[in-house]
């Protein structure tokens, strides 16, 4: 099997990647970074901005054939500013950051990687996605940069895998949710999390991993939490 974790070196990203090395010893397995390579040698890394069109499209050239990638990149705050609790704070540079940092690069990673995809077998294209972005599921309001950014990413995806049916009918495009895991991203949220909610990042990727496994081509175009049941759009 060839696989592609895209963000490798992020909380989820670099525990999936070494989830899957120690449970697919024979597969050959990349991974991206932004900026930190990881120190890990059960694959081949290689700095990425999966948001540059060029970039993605150099990359996705060393690929003949990819049975499984895996869009673990995401973004939630930064020093300056995290998500809003009211309307009264959005601003526009912030929600075109997480529209950059969360949305586009699947579109992008799709449209480079459809060849690859289609050379695969039972392939899969798959991307973190979160809860929060659920239309259906906001209860709470707020946070509108972050959850417009995954509801956007949630129906790109929905779309692809109707598209897909028919050019890359082997492969199952899937949203997936990783549960409130505890990595830098949700660290200052972590709060009012019960604690057996909040999981390690080897927790998740060991539940991500055996979603990703379930996967086929019948059931493509669905959203995954990490326990396997289906959250609505």
């Amino acid at each position: 099997m060839n696989i592609v974790i895209i963000g490798a070196s992020g909380g989820i990203g670099q525990a999936l990647t070494q989830a899957i090395a120690t449970q697919y010893p024979e597969s050959n397995l990349f991974g991206t970074y932004l900026l930190n390579k990881p120190s890990f040698d059960g694959a081949t890394f290689s700095q990425l901005d999966a948001s540059i069109d060029s970039a993605v499209s150099a990359y996705a050239k060393n690929f003949e054939r990819v049975d499984w990638l895996i869009n673990c990149a995401g973004f939630l705050h930064n020093e300056e500013k995290g998500p809003e609790k009211s309307v009264r704070h959005f601003e526009t540079e912030f929600f075109l950051e997480n529209i950059t940092r969360n949305t586009l690069p699947s579109m992008l990673l799709a449209r480079h990687f459809q060849r690859p995809l289609r050379n695969g077998h039972q392939s899969v294209f798959a991307a973190i996605s979160a809860k929060v972005g659920s239309i259906s599921d906001n209860q709470l309001g707020g946070w509108f940069s972050y959850r417009s950014s995954k509801a956007a990413l949630n129906m790109f995806l929905k779309g692809l895998a109707l598209e897909w049916q028919r050019a890359v009918p082997n492969c199952n495009v899937a949203a997936l949710h990783p549960g409130t895991t505890d990595t830098t991203l949700s660290k200052p949220f972590q709060k009012n999390v019960p604690k057996e909610k909040l999981f390690s990042p080897e927790q998740s990727a060991n539940y991500l991993l055996h979603v990703i496994e379930q996967l086929s081509a019948e059931n493509s175009g669905q959203f995954w939490s990490w326990d396997g049941s289906r959250i609505p759009w």
